[in-house]
C-alpha cells in the first residue's frame, strides 16, 4: 500500500519511481464494487483522509491534492498488487486515532481500509 503523497508533483515522482519497479504497470482507479472494498468491511462511503494538519487547519488536503484517489496496479490475473491512496494520509489517521481532536470518522475509515487491504492480500 502506498500512502501520503499529495498533488501532481508528488504523483509524477511516484510514477517515475514506480516505472523503475514495475515498468509495464498500468495505474487504474479502483471501482467502488471491487472486492478490496468489501472483503471484511463493506466500505461504501469513501472520502479524503487527512493528515494531522487537519487538527490545526481544518483542511483535508495538502499541496494541490484536493481530490482523493483510490487507485491500484494489478497483476496479469487482475489482482491488486499495489494499492495507492493518493492525496490522503492514512498513516496519520492511524497515528492520531487516540487524539481527542482528530476526528474518529477519518481514523475509522483508515483502519477499515487497511484491514480490508490486508485481508484482500491474504485471500486473493
Amino acid at each position: 500500500m502506498v500512502d501520503h503523497f499529495h498533488g501532481q508533483d508528488d504523483w509524477n515522482r511516484f510514477m517515475s519511481g514506480m516505472s523503475m519497479v514495475l515498468p509495464d504497470a498500468r495505474v487504474e482507479d479502483i471501482p467502488n464494487d471491487d472486492a478490496i472494498f468489501h472483503d471484511l468491511y463493506d466500505i461504501r462511503e469513501k472520502f479524503q483522509i487527512p493528515g494531522e494538519q487537519y487538527v490545526a487547519t481544518g483542511r483535508t488536503y495538502e499541496k494541490d491534492g484536493y481530490v482523493p484517489g483510490w487507485r491500484c496496479i494489478r497483476d496479469k490475473d487482475g489482482r491488486i498488487v499495489v494499492a495507492i491512496c493518493f492525496n490522503m494520509h492514512l498513516g496519520d489517521a492511524w497515528e492520531w486515532a487516540d487524539a481527542g481532536d482528530y476526528p474518529e470518522k477519518f481514523s475509522g475509515l483508515a483502519f477499515r481500509i487497511v484491514i480490508n487491504y490486508i485481508t484482500y492480500a491474504m485471500t486473493h
